[in-house]
C-alpha cells in the first residue's frame, strides 16, 4: 500500500463527522465532486469500502470506523509536528513532552518544571505535561510519543524493562477521613483498621487502586467501594460528604484537609511508600532540552529527599 495522503484522511474524517459529503466539502472550501473523488481514491488505496451512501448522507462501514480512529491519531501527530517545527522556526531552542501519572502530576512536578523554565537560559524551552496511567506513560516512551515519563517504580509498578530511568521523588499514601472519624487522631493506621469503612476509589488503571486491591487481597478481604471517581480532588470531595473514606498521597490530601474538614493519616504499610522514576528511551534519544530538564528534575528530587 502506498503512503496514505493526509489530505484524503482529513477529508474522510470530516465526511464521517458531518455524515454528509456536501457539508464536509463546504467546510473544507471544496466542491462535493472533488471530495468524492478523493474518497474514491482512498477506498481504492485501502482496498475496501469505507462509506455507505444513504438517502440523506453517508455513514462509515466498520472498516471506515476503524480508519477514522487511526486517521485522527495520525492527524493529531501531524499537527504536533507542524506546531513543533513552527516553534523551532520562531527561534525556540526545544520542546519537551513529559508524561506523568496522576500522583506525580498532583505532587510538586508542576513546581519543579516551572522552576526549570524560570532559570536563565531556558527561555527558549517549552514543556508540555500530560497525565497518563503508569502503563500508558511507559508505552508512550516506548512509542516515542514523549521524551520523558514519570511513573511509580517498584516490582508492582510500571514495567521499565528496556528503558533508561533515573530516580525522582517519592510519596506516602494515607487514609483520608472526616476530622471526627474514629481513626482521624492516630499517628499512623494499618489498612486492616479501615476495612469496615466504605471507600471512594479511582479508575482501575490507577496505581493507587491497584495497590489497594492487592493489599486487600493479601488480607483476605474485599474493599467496599461506594463511588469511583476520576481524580484525587473528586475523591476528597466525596470523603467530605461522609459517604466514604479514601486512600491517596499524603502530600496531595494534606493541603486540602482544613478547608474540607478532613484528616489524613499516613498508612503504616511498606507498600504505602512509593518511589517514582523518570524514564526515557536512552541518553542518545534525548534532545538537549529534554536532557537538561531530566537533570533538573533529578537534582530537585535529590535536594528534596529526607
Amino acid at each position: 500500500m502506498r503512503d496514505l495522503d493526509l489530505t484524503n484522511l482529513r477529508l474522510f474524517v470530516a465526511v464521517c463527522d458531518h455524515r454528509n459529503i456536501v457539508r464536509a466539502a463546504a467546510a473544507a472550501h471544496l466542491t462535493a465532486s472533488a471530495v468524492s473523488k478523493r474518497l474514491a481514491q482512498l477506498e481504492a488505496q485501502i482496498g475496501t469500502p469505507l462509506l455507505v451512501r444513504r438517502r440523506h448522507g453517508v455513514e462509515p462501514t466498520p472498516a471506515g470506523e476503524s480508519l477514522r480512529e487511526h486517521a485522527r491519531e495520525l492527524l493529531l501527530g501531524a499537527q504536533r509536528i507542524e506546531r513543533d517545527m513552527a516553534a523551532f522556526a520562531a527561534g525556540l531552542r526545544g520542546q519537551v513532552r513529559l508524561l506523568a501519572t496522576a500522583s506525580v502530576m498532583a505532587a510538586p512536578l508542576a513546581e519543579d518544571v516551572a522552576g526549570f523554565l524560570a532559570q536563565p537560559g531556558h527561555d527558549g524551552i517549552q514543556v508540555e505535561l500530560a497525565s497518563r496511567s503508569g502503563a500508558q506513560v511507559v508505552q508512550g516512551i516506548r512509542d516515542g510519543v514523549a521524551a520523558l515519563g514519570i511513573c511509580w517504580h517498584s516490582p508492582h509498578g510500571a514495567d521499565l524493562r528496556g528503558l533508561a530511568h533515573a530516580p525522582y521523588r517519592s510519596d506516602r499514601l494515607g487514609l483520608v477521613v472526616p476530622r471526627d472519624h474514629a481513626l482521624a487522631g492516630l499517628p499512623r493506621v494499618r489498612l486492616v483498621q479501615a476495612m469496615d469503612n466504605s471507600f471512594v476509589g479511582l479508575p482501575v488503571d490507577s496505581a493507587v487502586q491497584a495497590l489497594m486491591l492487592r493489599a486487600a487481597a493479601e488480607l483476605g478481604q474485599t474493599l467496599r467501594y461506594r463511588m469511583i471517581v476520576t481524580d484525587f480532588k473528586a475523591a476528597l470531595r466525596v470523603v467530605a460528604t461522609r459517604l466514604a473514606v479514601g486512600v491517596m498521597p499524603v502530600a496531595v490530601a494534606q493541603p486540602r484537609t482544613d478547608s474540607l474538614g478532613l484528616a489524613v493519616v499516613p498508612l503504616d504499610e511498606a507498600w504505602a511508600e512509593r518511589r517514582f522514576a523518570i524514564c526515557f528511551r536512552g541518553e542518545a534519544d534525548l534532545v538537549p532540552a529534554a536532557r537538561v530538564l531530566r537533570d533538573h528534575l533529578v537534582q530537585q528530587a535529590a535536594t528534596a529527599a529526607p
